[in-house]
């Protein structure tokens, strides 16, 4: 159990407030890290594992030319799966992981590029981007380490969107972060 999963959740339970998850390359591990925390369940409403590049369109509504012309791997994918399971699930937030745990590139993107993304009621996001955020990540480690820091970065944003700490353009924001040692 991570301190930022017991506190995303502490936080959506004392807001009355739901999540929902979508995740490509972390299989499943947000999910898994959730549902770790005791009484999980008074906000965690589920997830979608969208492994297959087919399944973000059929099952979180990511639009099909989005995914032919730019691949899985893209910021506005990202966004689209939050906001899709958000709505499969009937959350009030959604959050998602897509991107290139390794070892080999994907859709013309290098292994460690990683976009997380979250999606939540209008009124409780910065209000210059509307309801949902996208942040790259370029990871260095191994496939496991990749992994294991996307989980932890889409916790952390959306455990920073739920206390409300915003600062400038977060739309687009690159960050360089180091998944190892």
């Amino acid at each position: 159990m991570s301190p930022e999963a017991a506190e995303v959740l502490r936080l959506l339970t004392v807001r009355g407030e739901t999540l929902a998850v979508a995740e490509s390359l972390t299989g499943g591990l947000v999910a898994a890290e959730i549902t770790a925390t005791p009484g999980a369940s008074r906000a965690f409403r589920g997830s979608v594992t969208a492994y297959a590049t087919e399944l973000k369109h059929r099952l979180l509504g990511v639009d099909a030319t989005l995914l032919a012309e730019r691949g899985a791997v893209d910021p506005q994918v990202a966004s689209q799966m939050a906001a899709g399971v958000r709505k499969a699930l009937g959350a009030d937030w959604g959050i998602a992981t897509t991107g290139v745990a390794g070892p080999d590139p994907q859709d013309g993107q290098p292994v460690g590029t990683v976009f997380v993304a979250v999606d939540g009621p209008a009124e409780a996001m910065f209000p210059a981007i509307g309801s949902g955020k996208v942040v790259r990540l370029r990871l260095n480690g191994d496939r496991a380490e990749i992994r294991m820091e996307s989980v932890r970065s889409v916790l952390a944003l959306l455990l920073r969107e739920l206390a409300g700490e915003h600062t400038g353009n977060e739309r687009a924001q690159d960050t360089e972060q180091n998944g190892g040692t």
